[in-house]
């Protein structure tokens, strides 16, 4: 997909160039997802270094601009898995789905809760329905005792939070 990009160079229709750079994203990351599968379901970063290095280490695979904002300090390894696939799962539907050009990741502990938080720009109507990788997220965060919340109107872009308590 890339040779396509660079064979057509600058003369190409933006439309066609739109396509060819969603397209590369998309792969891009069902690349790195496939990598990070392979190696048992948690990226060795994520054990390794923590939250803020994966969501870094993931963020910067990523086909469109995010702003991170994330605590270094180091959390238990259940909610520190959990925050990184609620990240993961909401990246995943942006580049499939949601057209975003950007978006917003903050995670945070105050008070025994961590806050994990995402929202882009992009078209909405996500929803937690049954079988679906935010259902499944939902069931993750509750099975921690925490809760999985979707604001996605229509048109009007997408915000996911999930709340986990975390003892300080």
């Amino acid at each position: 997909m890339r040779n396509a990009e660079r064979r057509l160079g600058r003369e190409t229709d933006p439309e066609v160039g739109k396509l060819l750079a969603d397209a590369v994203g998309e792969l891009q990351l069902a690349v790195y997802e496939l990598r990070e599968l392979a190696r048992g379901v948690h990226p060795a970063v994520l054990t390794d270094e923590g939250l803020a290095a994966a969501l870094e280490s993931l963020v910067s695979r990523t086909p469109f601009p995010i702003v991170l904002d994330v605590d270094e300090e180091r959390l238990p390894e259940q909610v520190e898995a959990t925050a990184y696939f609620v990240v993961c799962e909401a990246l995943t539907n942006m580049a499939k789905h949601a057209h975003a050009s950007k978006a917003t990741i903050c995670a945070h502990r105050r008070d025994g809760v961590v806050t994990v938080e995402i929202e882009d720009d992009g078209v909405g109507g996500a929803f937690a329905k049954d079988g679906s990788g935010l259902r499944g997220l939902a069931d993750r965060v509750d099975a921690l005792g925490g809760r999985l919340t979707i604001d996605s109107p229509p048109s009007g872009g997408t915000r996911i939070v999930a709340e986990m308590p975390c003892a300080s």
